[in-house]
């Protein structure tokens, strides 16, 4: 599975699941009703979904420019405490707001899930590319020929009618890849 479909399918269990999760803790931490936490699990979840799909946008996107596109522990690890770092930035204030509460105290309340939510991404990143297989921007073989189609791999060259080889995009960043584009050695 590959390109927009693979995105939307890793978004929505990733956060329906963590929806489930993230209420329920919630719920106990803070001692508020299920019809408190349950909005702003609502809410968590719908800046956590629009980030989480231009977080992997980013990534991917600096990922199809490496020699290597091995997603490694190291790489997953990156993937995961990256994409926690920035949502935190979004969640606290949010948090903070919804509970009246000082930005301190949404801090000190969102503790729990910045060390929760790591684990839980990459395991879950790691469980779905095991399902699902990596998407282009993390196979080497297309690192090989140059060529990434969203639809599968690698693919022959296009041939335009003056004999030249003309360039593609990787279809999940609409970056340029092929001979008239920089080659994926040239990229670091």
């Amino acid at each position: 599975m590959q390109g927009i479909k693979r995105k939307l399918v890793y978004v929505g269990g990733y956060e329906v699941l963590g929806l489930v999760v993230g209420t329920s803790v919630m719920t106990l931490l803070t001692g508020d009703a299920f019809s408190d936490t349950g909005p702003l699990a609502l809410m968590i979840s719908a800046v956590a979904t629009l980030w989480n799909m231009g977080y992997n946008y980013l990534f991917e996107a600096w990922e199809v420019r490496r020699n290597d596109r091995t997603r490694t522990v190291w790489r997953r690890i990156l993937h995961a405490v990256g994409f926690q770092i920035t949502l935190v930035c979004f969640l606290v204030p949010l948090i903070a707001w919804w509970l009246h509460i000082t930005v301190v105290h949404a801090f000190l309340l969102d503790i729990v899930f910045i060390v929760y939510v790591p684990f839980y991404t990459l395991a879950y990143h790691w469980a779905f590319d095991k399902i699902f297989g990596v998407p282009n921007s993390a196979r080497n073989d297309a690192a090989d020929s140059s060529e990434i189609v969203a639809k599968g791999g690698p693919a022959s060259p296009s041939h335009s009618h003056h004999g030249e080889i003309e360039s593609d995009t990787d279809g999940a960043s609409g970056i340029p890849i092929g001979v008239n584009s920089p080659s994926v050695s040239d990229r670091s």
